[in-house]
C-alpha cells in the first residue's frame, strides 16, 4: 500500500492512489489533517488547472508547500479531483 512519509512519520496511506506524471495522488481523506496548514501558494498547469498547496508542520519541523492539489481540475485531469500529491522532502513508498 503506498505511503507518504515525511520527517519519519506516515502522513498519508492508501491503496487507492492515481499515478499522473509519475506522482501518486492520494485521496485527500488519506492525508493526516494534524500536519497540514493552508498555504497561499498557487501554480498553474496547462492541462490540470490551478494547483493549491499545503505546508506540512509537525513538532517544530516545517516543509513549505510540500503538498499540492487541484480544487477545480480541468476536465482532462478529473482523476486528480479530491486528491493530493507530494514533493520536496516527502517520500512516497509503494
Amino acid at each position: 500500500m503506498p505511503k507518504a512519509v515525511w520527517n519519519g512519520i506516515v502522513i498519508a496511506e492508501s491503496d487507492d492512489t492515481v499515478v499522473v506524471e509519475s506522482n501518486h495522488y492520494f485521496p485527500r481523506s488519506a492525508l493526516r489533517d494534524d500536519v497540514v496548514r493552508e498555504s497561499g501558494t498557487h501554480t498553474v498547469c496547462p492541462w490540470k488547472g490551478t494547483a493549491s498547496y499545503y505546508t506540512l508542520e509537525h513538532e517544530g519541523t516545517r516543509s513549505d508547500d510540500a503538498v499540492w492539489y487541484y480544487p477545480e481540475p480541468k476536465p482532462d485531469a478529473a482523476m486528480v479531483r479530491d486528491r493530493v500529491a507530494f514533493w520536496k522532502d516527502v517520500q512516497v513508498v509503494a
